[in-house]
């Protein structure tokens, strides 16, 4: 039998899930920051070991292995990119500062703005200038092109960014541009805007262009080591890789356009989620998934987990390329638990997997939630930790709590309870805000808990948020790996036109279609799927005249290289319809005396491949399983002695009463006073509010 492996690394743990005919397989471990393809090697051995294979021979049934990173998220954290300069049209070199005034809080007067990824010394501007209509008003100054190399190498200068005036209307300039520099720094990389974004407005594309340059040595590098590392272990199949949009491609597409990748984590765990709440009955869903570092929050309507190209802040950077909306907080398992001037707070920042929390008796002297969660009662040093891959320890966890304790004018255990408090109060602040945001009342929603730690407070904030059902899968603390197996490979790309809608330039917008179409089909087809498997949603991108931001809908779909037929005289009016129709789902009214204007094209183009199998039900006659036994925990009202469940214990028509505790494999799943667990036909866990 072949397999499919999904991985998923962690800011704490690297993630994997093995897809054997209809059985998932589940593994963690710690993640290995000095060198993340090390971790992603040493869990690929495990998995070969729980086999009864070698690694190589493990390595050469495998189909595929999919793919997601976090290297460049960790980049623009922890701001170690490459040194990168930018090359820009005269008059435009400080866009990068303006920010379009743009302030994540408007209320904290001391917020400093971002660290510049293009310090002003490494902005350097050319003598050139092309109109809107893609005529050229000034001729590019190729001199001043080598004397910005001069002045990038004198600086080591590892990363050119070239974004110049309306270079996605007529890429002439950035493409001799780009030609200098290769000509006058050898091996330097390029990121050029007409290719990494090539649309308006300018801040967006120059801005997505900057942090693509910054971010891709480090996910280049990553992913060459990743790939020789697999090959001289037998892998001989390409390595597909997450993308933010929700899709998966392969290395060599990714080399062309690195951004891709960023928060391609938490995008497999809402294509995952969306998979299973479908299957499930449940279409519109509050997706929750809290790991070692983050809490991720997103939501899936009508089964779909939409990647909106536009305004996508993140790392307090804008980035304009597809992603599926995915709001973090900074509060996960290993989340430091302090006080500040008084105040007791949690994250965001995060003693990971090295050294991690106190009680992984790896070093670390910081409390933490999990450290919390020990104190409560809800983890164990009783129960192999991970997967038994080690078990955890109480010492210096009291000690630390109580040096809280002592700050704040209580006991160790009182310290630990509102630890857990304020990091529950944090997230459940940060789902309303996230939901408001989006015209989204939470009480009307399914919520969907994953990740390490999700399950153990799901049921708190679900309580807090009025919602009375939660479900929790089984792969649930490898839920984003067994995302990247679920999400299909795409390709989602666009290209600027502006042109009225009522006249629309129907010869160029086939052109400008069929250029999409053919870029697909050359990346698909090297990754060995057939034109004919494709399947293509046509889309246009469309905004009234003063608008900032256009909006993309679908106008055509297809399996198959379509002959555009759709493209006729009706095209106008069929256009003008549908952006009616979304304008007024999305804002809600519409004007009638304007008319709106074309402002681009695009096109998804995805292969359906194998999926991990999603179902429901409630067939199995209902159960009240035995607890393995009791442990004095504190869920929110005071130490009790609480029935501890065993999942490996619970079947098909399990029903386990609140307060509880069920200690799965890789997690723990939390059962509030007033709730229920019930275990469906899929082995998979509903909580119900009583």
């Amino acid at each position: 039998m072949n397999y499919r492996v999904g991985i998923d690394i962690g800011g704490t743990f690297t993630d994997f899930a093995l897809l054997k005919g209809d059985e998932v397989i589940l593994h963690k471990n710690l993640s290995t920051p000095e060198d993340r393809s090390l971790g992603v090697m040493e869990g690929l051995s495990k998995l070969a070991e729980k086999e009864g294979l070698e690694l190589g021979v493990f390595l050469q049934r495998c189909d595929a292995i999919v793919h997601g990173t976090t290297v460049a998220d960790n980049t623009l954290i922890e701001m170690n990119g490459a040194v990168t300069g930018l090359i820009t049209t005269e008059g435009f070199r400080d866009e990068m500062e303006y920010r379009r005034g743009y302030k994540e809080d408007i209320w904290d007067l001391r917020l400093e703005p971002p660290k510049p990824i293009t310090p002003r010394r490494r902005r350097l501007t050319v003598p050139e200038r092309i109109l809107f209509d893609g005529s050229v008003y000034k001729a590019l100054d190729e001199d001043a092109v080598r004397e910005c190399c001069k002045r990038f190498k004198k600086q080591n200068v590892e990363s050119v960014a070239i974004s110049l005036l309306f270079s996605f209307v007529n890429p002439a300039h950035e493409k001799r541009v780009a030609e200098i520099v290769a000509e006058e720094m050898p091996g330097v990389h390029l990121s050029v805007s007409h290719q990494v974004l090539p649309r308006a407005p300018e801040y967006d594309r120059t801005s997505t262009t900057v942090v693509n340059a910054y971010v891709a040595p480090p996910v280049t590098n990553y992913l060459e080591r990743l790939v020789s590392r697999l090959q001289e272990a037998g892998y001989q199949r390409q390595v597909m890789v997450m993308q933010a949009s929700g899709g998966v491609m392969t290395k060599e597409y990714i080399e062309g356009s690195p951004i891709r990748v960023l928060a391609s984590g938490p995008a497999g765990g809402v294509v995952g989620s969306a998979h299973t709440g479908t299957a499930k009955g449940y279409p519109d869903l509050l997706c929750v998934d809290m790991g070692g570092t983050s809490y991720d929050m997103s939501v899936v309507l009508g089964g779909e987990a939409p990647a909106v190209a536009g305004w996508n802040m993140h790392h307090r950077n804008l980035v304009g390329v597809p992603m599926v909306q995915v709001e973090t907080l900074g509060a996960g398992g290993g989340s430091i638990c302090h006080v500040s001037n008084g105040e007791l707070r949690v994250g965001p920042a995060s003693a990971g997997s090295e050294p991690g929390p106190i009680c992984y008796g790896r070093g670390g002297t910081r409390p933490t939630v999990t450290d919390a969660l020990l104190m409560l009662g809800v983890l164990s040093t009783d129960k192999g930790f991970a997967g038994g891959s080690f078990s955890l320890t109480r010492d210096g966890v009291d000690e630390a709590f109580q040096a809280i304790g002592d700050e704040m004018g209580y006991s160790a255990e009182d310290a630990a309870f509102d630890c857990w408090r304020v990091v529950n109060a944090n997230m459940i602040q940060a789902v309303r805000r996230t939901t408001a945001g989006k015209g989204i009342d939470p009480k009307d929603m399914v919520m969907l808990a994953y990740g390490g730690n999700g399950p153990a407070f799901a049921g708190a904030h679900a309580e807090a948020l009025g919602i009375d059902k939660v479900l929790v899968p089984k792969a649930s603390p490898t839920f984003s790996a067994l995302g990247t197996l679920v999400a299909k490979p795409a390709i989602d790309e666009e290209r600027s036109f502006l042109c009225p809608a009522d006249n629309p330039d129907l010869a160029r917008l086939k052109e400008l279609w069929r250029e999409l179409e053919d870029r697909a089909v050359s990346y698909f087809e090297a990754a060995n799927f057939k034109a004919s498997e494709i399947n293509y949603q046509y889309q246009i991108n469309m905004r009234y005249r003063g608008q900032n931001f256009a909006l993309t809908f679908d106008m055509h779909s297809s399996q198959g290289k379509e002959d555009l037929s759709f493209v006729d005289q009706g095209f106008s009016d069929k256009a003008i319809a549908a952006f009616n129709a979304r304008h007024t789902e999305e804002y809600g009214h519409i004007r009638d005396a304007e008319l709106p204007e074309i402002v681009g094209v695009r096109l998804a183009t995805t292969v359906n491949t194998p999926s991990p199998p999603a179902a429901g039900g409630y067939t199995a006659a209902a159960n009240e399983p035995s607890a393995a036994g009791t442990r004095r925990v504190n869920l929110g009202q005071g130490y009790q002695d609480t029935p501890i469940y065993r999942g490996s214990d619970l079947s098909p028509g399990s029903r386990v009463q609140g307060p509880a505790v069920i200690q799965e494999t890789f997690t723990t799943i939390v059962v509030y006073p007033q709730w229920q667990a019930i275990v469906d036909d899929a082995g998979d866990y509903e909580l119900v509010k009583k």
